[in-house]
């Protein structure tokens, strides 16, 4: 009774969906669809998978499963049709559906389920080349070892790619802040800038301050002038009404 309980409750679903037509070169392209698989049944290493096969890859495992099985009459699958026209909706969805029945039947069979080629073909990434291998032992890996491999081949080339990209947007990002000169305009100005400035204002101050400067400019464009001589002294008469050093000789001395 338990048994039959169990029975019942264990199933598996299989849905073939989602065409995608790739382009081999300008002549030749073929569609893959996506088979999704989704079971509790303990004859399935994985309960979920979704892997993408083309047409004739599924006639190479009816092959496969046929001569594995020679006393039982699998299904068939949807006809081959050199003519099939990838652009054609109403023939692109009848091959999906034939698709799709043909592997509800066989995941009905159990003789079938035991078939390492099926295991591959529905929860794995390989080509139906290394399926071959893989099943005959020729390979470093083993069935289950490919199986459990199919969920990292499909997530860590997506988290690798997001790096990059964070990467890559922090390097453009740094890229911006120099050429546009943000990351020059942080920086304090050199010393000799900033005293080059601060003597150019301070001197700029000084001469419209003090009358010493109209002093310094005079003797530094005629310093032997006597003319020059006789308005400096008239100058300090005036205004100090002495000499810078206290006397008009202490003057001449400094002025020759």
């Amino acid at each position: 009774m338990e048994n039959t309980n169990l029975a019942k409750k264990e199933f598996v679903s299989v849905w073939v969906r989602d065409p995608q037509v790739h382009k081999e070169d300008f002549w030749h392209a073929y569609i893959t669809y996506e088979i999704c698989l989704h079971t509790n049944s303990m004859c399935f290493r994985k309960k979920t998978s979704c892997v993408r096969r083309r047409y004739s890859e599924f006639v190479w495992l009816r092959q496969k499963l046929q001569n594995n099985a020679l006393l039982i009459e699998l299904p068939k699958l949807p006809p081959g049709n050199p003519f099939f026209n990838l652009s054609n909706d109403f023939q692109i969805t009848q091959r999906m559906q034939g698709l799709q029945q043909f592997l509800e039947a066989v995941l009905q069979t159990p003789l079938l389920l035991s078939d390492s080629h099926l295991h591959l073909f529905l929860q794995s990434q390989l080509s139906i080349a290394k399926i071959d291998a893989c099943s005959q032992g020729q390979t470093h890996y083993t069935v289950a070892q490919a199986i459990q491999r199919c969920v990292g081949y499909t997530r860590f080339p997506v988290e690798e790619e997001h790096q990059e990209d964070s990467k890559t947007c922090c390097d453009s990002d740094c890229e911006s802040t120099r050429s546009s000169g943000l990351g020059n305009s942080l920086g304090r100005a050199t010393p000799v800038e900033e005293d080059s400035s601060y003597n150019e204002s301070f001197s700029h101050e000084f001469q419209v301050t003090t009358p010493e400067a109209e002093l310094c400019s005079i003797l530094s464009s005629s310093p032997s002038n006597q003319e020059a001589l006789m308005k400096i002294m008239k100058y300090y008469q005036t205004t100090r009404g002495h000499w810078p050093c206290g006397g008009q000789g202490d003057g001449l001395h400094f002025l020759q």
